[in-house]
Parts: C-alpha cells; structure tokens; sequence
C-alpha cells in the first residue's frame, strides 16, 4: 500500500502588517546608524578641534608666557563685575575699585620686600582704605591734603623704623626706600582716588566704563597685532615682546574705541572720541612700559600669581591707573562739549 503524495505544507503567508514593521524595524536600525556615525564624525571634529586650539593655544604661551584660554577665562569674570557693576550701582565698583587697591598695594610691596627694599606694608595697606573712598566721598581739595599727609606719614614711618632697626643700612638706601615708598602711595591708592573722583561725577561711571573699555581695547590691539605681525622692538631693553606694529594695533582699536564710545556712551562729539582714544592709548601704553620696567629693575615677571594667565592684580592695572588721571581731565575738558 503505497503512501499518499505529501501536500504541500501551507504557510500564512505574511500579513501587510508585519511586512509594514519589518520594514520599520529594518529602518529603525539604519536611522540608529546613522545617528551613531554623525555622533562618532562630531566627536572625531571636536576633538581635532580641541587638539588644534590646544597646540596654538601652546605655541601662544611660548611666545608670550600666558595660558590664553585661562587668561580670557578670567578677563571675561572682570569685566561682567566691572560692568555690571558700573551700570547698576556705582557703590559697587567703589567697593570692587577699594579691593582691587588693596591688593595691587599689597603684592607691589611684597614683590619690593622681596627684592631687599625696605617698604612698610601697615601704613602702605592703611592708607589704600583712607585715600580711595576719600577720592568718592571728598572734594578734589581735601583728597590733595589727605595725599600730602599720607606721604609724610609713610616717610615718617619709614624713617622711625630704620632708626629703631640700627641694621647699618647706607644713607643712599634709606633716601631710596624713602621715595619708593611714597612712589606706591602716589601709584596706587592715589590713581585709584582719581577713578573715584570720576566716577562720582554726574555721568562719570559711564567716563570710567569708556576709559577701562579703550584701555582693554589698546591692550587687546597690541597684543592681537603684536602676536601676529610684531617684527620691530618697541623698548627691547624694558619689554622685548612690545613691538611698534603691536603699538599700531593698540592705536587703532584705542581710536575706534574712543569714537564708538564718545558717540553712543557719553555723548560727545565724534572727533572728541578721537582726542580720548588718543590719549589713553598713550597713557595705557606709557603705563604698560612704566611696569615692565618696574618688574625688570625688580628681576620679576609678574608681580604676583593671584590671576592665572594674568600675572597679579597690577599686571591688569599697569594701563588702567595711569589712565584714570587723564580720563578726569579729559572729563573736565571735554564734558562741556557732551549733547544735551
């Protein structure tokens, strides 16, 4: 008896339905993909990115000594205080500019002390919490007693201490610590008494912002066209790294600056801008050189580490102090002209 002919096995053959998911599963996974090797593409970029600014960011620090990316870090934190404070309330900034006295003061005699001068901290220190708010709060006349009175306190002072000391240090020395330690007084708490002045005029937080953002900017010009184009030493025996191109780019970005600033801030004529970029470019730039040499005689490179990628606290203010005295002149001389 011979078996029946198999038939043939039937199979559901398959529905729409799951013809419709295989498919959308099959392109689930090639959308995953994808989006795998776009992620992967994006981190192999970034990462060649990073690796390029790192190594310019190297070759940068070679050549000038700063780490750039800290340094930007840091500038960018001043100057949200700065001008935040200056805009909103100027009893802020006062107590910011107070701080910031201080310290200059304090890491400018610490590097003198380190050097062998004789410099009296107390009274240097002292003096930055008298003259400063009295530079806010005084007129212009009493802030100039107060300043002949803390010179003779800080020459007294220091000539009281090297009696006592009897350490057999030669008069040409004692002469020198004499002056250097009123040279700091007149520096810095008294520069920084200016700013004060200006800044409670009516109007002068926006003079003190103005003359800070031309300062920042002549600063940032040279050290832009420097790193690019600096061929030709400026002063090779104070700042080897200043060139004369560097100082075109900080005469540039200072008048550009001083005309944008004097038209849309303080409401002076353009052609005064001019007059404001020009002279705190030179004021920035003398106060700049005026340091280096300081910190040369000194056989230092920054006065202190307090600001990484920055120096100390007096390596931002080298151009800024210096030109807090012009910019209170220029404001007495050019404010009449401001638009109604």
């Amino acid at each position: 008896m011979s078996d029946a002919p198999d038939e043939p096995e039937l199979r559901e053959a398959p529905s729409p339905t799951t013809r419709a998911g295989r498919g959308g599963g099959d392109s689930a996974a090639a959308f995953q993909e994808h989006v795998r090797q776009a992620r992967s593409d994006l981190e192999q970029q970034v990462a060649h990115a990073r690796d390029q600014f790192g190594e310019a960011n190297e070759r940068i620090k070679q050549r000038t000594g700063r780490d750039l990316i800290v340094a930007i870090i840091i500038g960018l934190a001043i100057g949200v205080v700065v001008i935040a404070s200056l805009i909103f309330f100027k009893w802020v900034f006062a107590i910011f500019a107070l701080a910031v006295a201080l310290f200059g003061t304090f890491e400018l005699c610490r590097a003198l002390q380190v050097s062998g001068r004789k410099v009296d901290i107390v009274p240097q220190v002292a003096f930055v919490f008298v003259l400063v708010p009295a530079g806010f709060f005084l007129e212009l006349w009493a802030l100039w007693v107060l300043v002949f009175v803390d010179i003779a306190v800080v020459i007294v002072w220091r000539v009281l201490g090297q009696m006592m000391a009897q350490d057999g240090r030669r008069y040409g020395d004692v002469l020198s610590d004499v002056l250097i330690g009123a040279l700091v007084q007149l520096y810095v708490p008294f520069l920084g008494s200016l700013a004060m002045v200006l800044l409670r005029q009516d109007g002068g937080q926006w003079w003190v912002l103005s003359f800070i953002i031309i300062a920042v900017a002549s600063d940032t010009g040279a050290y832009a066209t420097g790193l690019a184009f600096g061929r030709t030493p400026m002063a090779p025996r104070i700042s080897p790294k200043k060139t004369w191109e560097g100082f075109a780019g900080a005469v540039a970005a200072a008048l550009i600056a001083g005309v944008l600033l004097a038209w849309l801030m303080i409401g002076l004529p353009w052609w005064a801008g001019l007059i404001l970029g020009a002279v705190i470019v030179v004021t920035a730039t003398a106060g700049d050189l005026g340091e280096s040499m300081l910190k040369r005689d000194l056989g230092i490179k920054d006065m202190s580490s307090w600001l990484p990628g920055h120096g100390g606290v007096l390596d931002r203010l080298d151009s800024i102090l210096p030109s807090a005295a012009a910019a209170l002149a220029l404001f007495y001389l050019l404010s009449p002209l401001g638009v109604a």
